[in-house]
């Protein structure tokens, strides 16, 4: 635990104790027994949380942290009160203080009410600069994000993007794939041509075959004249095949000759044509699982995945949450021609906590869903959907005290091997690498658990 405390409380011998406690848990403590000589240490120099007692001559607690709240709004104050005395405790809270705790004071309870107040103004502060980041950043092409995990996929999007090796761009649905490929392309020598995007998973069989290689005139019904597919579209540039996981099996002999020999015969057509395209692939499915159960061709699984690209979800991505956020405020603030600045520190401690399954996608909707029903200049906890207002983080119970509660080394790898898998999206190939056991050995023991449906 980092961060500076203002002690304040007329009894010096209280002062020193929870300085020399607080010290010992990595805060740096300074303490007064004036409330006035507070205030004016507190306009001097920067302080995370302010600890004040109650009763004290001169200037009551209270009294301080209606002054703070109304000079330093952005300083949380954590109040001590006698035991029992609850009612100066509810006086304290309704002048504005973040929270409470009891005398005699419990140390440990101490420092989580104050490691909690700690990280509300370290988050106050981040919302605080979310507009200026967003306006201010350097964006990779329309990506944003400032965390560990962004600044390692820019890294590698660049090492990549002048290459002309096929690339296969993995990572769970909403994260931004397309935006991937977009980035590759645009940073790429091709940057000039076009760029254009199929979703595999959207066209029955036979019309996906026409899409992509073109069809000559006659080739079926309702083929009265012939076409070029997206393949010749593409010529020069860059061509995305979205939801590769899902193209038929029928077709994908037809696609990996395409691909091996650069070369394309229009559906119905008798000639071959040659083609210059460099191609992306993505999808959000697990391609190997799919290779060993027979639904994906394994010699087209290492055609498509010269280079593989893993793009992170949101959950991983830290305060990248409130960084989009702020930046999908502005988009639909601008649309709507509505007054939305921001969000509130509720707002936001609701967001960081949320898992985001959706990913950037959900937070997009949840953000646009957000400012259509807010009537405020920021977003309240009462905008967001309920799933999010009371989400609670699931944790895997390993045992506890209650001996009834205790369980079996089995089930405890079992309850773990499932969460594993859950966290990841059903994603039995990375469940299994983070969990340090081949594939095999992991499906055996999800068809030992019955779950081999996830």
């Amino acid at each position: 635990m980092q961060g500076r405390v203002l002690i304040v409380d007329d009894d010096r011998g209280m002062c020193e104790m929870l300085c020399a406690d607080l010290e010992l848990r990595g805060l740096q403590a300074i303490w007064t027994t004036s409330p006035h000589e507070a205030f004016e240490k507190l306009k001097a120099d920067v302080y995370q949380v302010v600890l004040t007692d109650l009763k004290m001559p001169g200037m009551s607690g209270t009294e301080l942290c209606e002054r703070i709240v109304a000079n330093r709004p952005d300083v949380p104050v954590v109040v001590m009160t006698a035991f029992g005395s609850l009612e100066t405790a509810v006086d304290a809270m309704r002048a504005g203080a973040y929270d409470f705790v009891t005398k005699p004071v419990e140390m440990d309870m101490l420092a989580l009410t104050i490691e909690r107040a700690v990280r509300h103004h370290n988050l106050q502060e981040k919302v605080k600069v979310l507009s200026q980041e967003v306006e201010h950043l350097k964006r990779f092409d329309q990506m944003l994000g400032t965390s560990l995990a962004m600044h390692k996929l820019y890294d590698q999007l660049v090492r990549i993007a002048d290459s002309e090796a096929s690339v296969l761009i993995t990572g769970e649905s909403g994260t931004g794939k397309e935006l991937v490929a977009r980035a590759i392309h645009e940073k790429s020598r091709r940057c000039e041509q076009p760029f254009v995007a199929i979703n595999c998973a959207a066209l029955p069989d036979a019309l996906l075959e026409s899409e992509l290689f073109g069809h000559a005139k006659g080739a079926f019904t309702d083929a009265r004249s012939a076409r070029k597919g997206l393949f010749l579209e593409a010529e020069g540039g860059t061509l995305l095949l979205d939801e590769i996981g899902d193209f038929p099996m029928t077709t994908q002999a037809k696609l990996l000759r395409a691909l091996e020999e650069q070369r394309l015969r229009p559906v119905g057509g008798d000639q071959e044509i040659p083609f210059d395209v460099r191609i992306l692939s993505a999808t959000n499915r697990d391609l190997e699982t799919a290779v060993e159960e027979g639904r994906f061709r394994e010699d087209l699984y290492f055609r498509i995945n010269v280079i593989q690209v893993e793009v992170p979800p949101l959950r991983s991505r830290g305060s990248d949450v409130l960084l989009l956020s702020q930046y999908f405020i502005e988009l639909f603030a601008a649309r709507a021609a509505k007054k939305v600045t921001g969000l509130s520190n509720k707002v936001a401690e609701k967001l960081m906590a949320y898992s985001w399954p959706g990913n950037v996608r959900e937070l997009r909707n949840v953000i646009e869903r957000a400012v259509a029903l807010t009537r405020y200049g920021s977003l309240a906890v009462d905008d967001l959907p309920e799933k999010i207002r009371d989400y609670r983080s699931s944790h895997v119970l390993i045992g506890g005290n209650d001996p009834t509660d205790l369980v079996s080394l089995e089930e405890v790898e079992r309850r773990y091997i499932l969460h594993v898998l859950q966290a990841v999206g059903g994603n039995k190939t990375l469940a299994a690498r983070v969990l340090g056991l081949d594939r095999k050995t992991l499906y055996r023991k999800l068809r030992q658990y019955g779950a081999t449906h996830i």
